[in-house]
């Protein structure tokens, strides 16, 4: 069986992902359901982790392990505040907005569409 990830974005810094562990890392990525959850709280606009398990009730260690995996995997932007009193802020966006799937004759195809 292949499998096919075609990444669509409305900007040149669109990409496709050609190798086969990438693709199994994003569809395991996808189909957690915190992951899910992460991405859906951050879609709209940038949130701090405390934010995050405020809406999605997640564990707060859950969203740390969650968010790691999504940022290193390019889903999520992270960016970066220090405040007033001198502590560092991280925010965090999904750069995802969509997912397509299908499985057809053996082949997987996956579109995310990005934000």
């Amino acid at each position: 069986m292949s499998k096919r990830l075609v990444m669509t974005h409305h900007h040149p810094s669109s990409f496709n992902i050609d190798e086969e562990a990438k693709k199994d890392t994003i569809l395991s990525i996808l189909s957690d359901k915190y992951c899910r959850a992460i991405i859906e709280a951050t879609m709209y606009q940038p949130k701090s982790v405390v934010e995050i398990t405020a809406e999605t009730r997640i564990p707060i260690s859950t969203v740390y392990r969650r968010l790691q995996i999504l940022h290193d995997n390019k889903i999520l932007h992270t960016s970066g505040m220090i405040s007033e009193d001198g502590k560092k802020l991280f925010l965090f966006k999904s750069r995802i907005k969509g997912i397509q799937s299908s499985f057809d004759n053996g082949q997987v195809e996956v579109k995310l569409l990005f934000n």
